[in-house]
């Protein structure tokens, strides 16, 4: 390969991407659950050792770190339970205040544009097929994506098990792959690449726990509807870069608005949500997580647009840990180092 052309060789390297893309995108339902499982395993592999050493049997071992992690998803999954039952029950006040808001839009709309309340009402009649094509298409949409994340969530434990479980295996493939051509390497970077991977994750798990409790405490404390709602969903959108803290203040917000009559609650919201974000990126996460995932800006904001169209809310989600992976093993590999500069900072 060293002897071809360089043109030649970033021609097969680009057609190589173009195909692993599409292979991520026709069988996006298959590899984003065993990805995640695969990070989740990564995650978990210190316990299983911990739990091995005590001469804890190996089944045992692996299945008492995976249930820990089912009890914390189930305890967040009940706390986001309770907070939409919570919200369920003020939808008479929210379809007030939405009323309330869509009349104000509407007098706006006059103002600015000079269209009337008639003339308004004769263009939402004339596109109301439209609109009601799309609701259709959305709510289709939606109950796909809910039985598919059951799915999705349903096989997790079950690969992170086996993957535990078969672990030595797959290392014993990356040995025997590399065999005489850098086997001593090859054992640094998967050390390395558990190291920088277990980082990361636990940073975000820990960023995700206290996000919950300081953002939703904090604005539960000012005397915020549905704080601890926001919370949840803000921790959730936090784990994806750039994109997710903007939606989050905005769901934040839309909430607050369709719940509240007060502009004082928004100005909370939305002053307590900067501040958390604040201390978050510039004090909390980067004691917690440091320097381990060293991409650029460009290169993540592109990312996370790609994960996003080729699987989905787990593809933006996987984003981040999978492109660290990536530049690792770039940035140890002599014919792709220069595809680790271009992800690096």
């Amino acid at each position: 390969m060293n002897d071809m052309p360089i043109t030649v060789r970033r021609s097969i390297e680009l057609l190589g991407l173009f195909v692993a893309g599409f292979i991520v995108r026709a069988g996006s339902h298959i590899l984003m659950p065993l990805l995640l499982a695969f990070f989740i395993a990564i995650l978990l592999v210190p316990l299983v050792r911990f739990f091995r050493q005590r001469r804890v049997p190996e089944i045992v071992a692996i299945f008492l770190p995976i249930c820990c992690v089912t009890v914390f998803a189930g305890g967040v999954g009940w706390l986001f339970y309770g907070q939409l039952a919570s919200l369920a029950k003020d939808l008479p006040t929210i379809g007030d205040n939405v009323t309330r808001l869509l009349d104000r839009l509407s007098i706006w709309i006059s103002h600015v544009f000079g269209y009337s309340a008639d003339e308004q009402l004769q263009i939402i009649n004339q596109n109301s097929g439209r609109f009601l094509g799309y609701a259709e298409g959305a709510v289709r949409q939606l109950a796909s994506s809910l039985s598919g994340w059951f799915v999705f969530f349903g096989l997790l434990p079950v690969y992170v098990f086996f993957i535990l479980l078969y672990r030595s295996i797959f290392v014993k493939f990356v040995h025997m792959s590399v065999k005489d051509r850098g086997e001593r390497e090859a054992t640094a970077v998967i050390k390395l690449l558990e190291k920088v991977v277990k980082r990361y994750l636990l940073g975000l798990l820990i960023q995700f726990g206290y996000m919950i409790f300081l953002l939703g405490g904090l604005l539960s404390i000012v005397g915020i509807k549905h704080g601890w709602l926001i919370g949840i969903l803000f921790a959730f959108l936090n784990l994806i870069p750039y994109l997710g803290p903007l939606i989050g203040n905005i769901l934040g917000v839309a909430i607050v608005f369709a719940s509240s009559n007060s502009m004082w609650d928004a100005f909370l919201v939305f002053t307590t949500i900067t501040i958390v974000q604040f201390l978050d990126n510039n004090i909390l996460m980067p004691r917690i997580v440091g320097s381990q995932v060293k991409l650029n800006a460009l290169v993540s904001i592109v990312g996370i647009f790609i994960g996003g169209a080729l699987a989905g809310i787990s593809g933006m989600f996987l984003a981040m840990p999978v492109m660290a992976v990536m530049k690792l093993l770039f940035d140890h590999s002599v014919g792709f180092r220069n595809w680790g500069v271009l992800l690096g900072e």
